[in-house]
């Protein structure tokens, strides 16, 4: 095992995404995106509970008395998971009419004004079609509206600690950008879009993000094994070696908010990929925003 890297738990994730800690419960959970199985490592006694999903959910975010889960035809609400008791059937809260039938959510957080943002991508993202989209779930009307399009496969949306800057990728080999955009806070719109990092420069596809205390941006650099650390001028600050070729995403927990935890996606000759890992970086990071609705 890689230094100050410890994996948590045994499952190994068709694709482990959206790791959200629950500072209420001290646990952390996250998604198997084809697995279709909602996650949740207990910190104090390192259980494991689990529970199976009706669709595939590409992100999730909590709210005041449960789960968001955005899946494959919308977005949907979970009351509280308890361990051993089966998820209520949820309850739809929007439907998303996709371009193409063979598509589904993925990546997405709440800013913290409880505006959810999540994207959208075509299953096979070896078609590299840009049909994904990055929705705003407005809950108070109950529908998504579609606010950027021309993705393939986004990723690494979060916020600066003000939630002045909104960040969102596009992990397609063809792409492999960071976007920043300047957002405003009152009416939830990002404008003044630019490059801020140019992963062709750096190893790894961008993935999965975090933002830390102090605005810098962490990005999964999926296929190298790394997670990176930016400044919020764009600068590479370190990169943190994972023992799984493909960590897919990354957030800040723990008691201290002192643990990056980070997903992975499994490979076949990869005997760690699949799992999911904490990692002390030295640096804290933010509260993950729940949802309002």
């Amino acid at each position: 095992m890689h230094a100050n890297v410890e994996r948590i738990g045994t499952m190994h994730c068709g694709v482990g995404e959206s790791p959200v800690w629950h500072v209420g419960e001290q646990a952390l959970y996250w998604t198997d995106i084809p697995g279709r199985t909602l996650w949740r490592w207990n910190a104090s006694t390192g259980h494991c509970d689990a529970w199976t999903l009706p669709e595939m959910a590409g992100c999730i975010a909590m709210t005041s008395d449960g789960w968001a889960l955005a899946m494959e035809t919308g977005i949907f609400r979970a009351q509280q998971a308890k361990a051993d008791i089966a998820l209520a059937p949820l309850e739809r809260l929007a439907t998303v009419k996709h371009a193409r039938p063979d598509m589904r959510f993925n990546d997405g957080r709440c800013d913290r004004q409880g505006r959810l943002w999540a994207g959208t991508m075509v299953l096979d993202t070896a078609l590299g079609v840009p049909a994904g989209k990055l929705y705003r779930f407005d809950a108070a009307a109950r529908r998504v509206d579609a606010i950027i399009d021309d993705l393939i496969v986004p990723n690494g949306l979060a916020f600066s600690p003000d939630d002045r800057t909104m960040y969102l990728s596009d992990s397609h080999a063809s792409r492999q950008t960071v976007w920043a955009f300047d957002y405003d806070i009152d009416t939830g719109t990002p404008h003044n879009r630019r490059v801020f990092i140019d992963m062709h420069a750096h190893p790894g596809r961008p993935d999965g993000a975090a933002v830390d205390a102090d605005g810098c941006y962490w990005i999964c650099g999926n296929d190298a094994g790394l997670v990176h650390r930016f400044t919020p001028d764009g600068r590479l600050d370190r990169s943190i070696a994972i023992p799984a070729t493909k960590p897919a995403m990354c957030a800040f927990g723990g008691p201290g908010l002192d643990t990056l935890f980070v997903t992975s996606i499994r490979i076949d000759d990869d005997p760690l990929s699949g799992a999911t890992f904490a990692v002390r970086p030295g640096v804290t990071g933010l509260p993950e925003p729940a949802m309002h609705c």
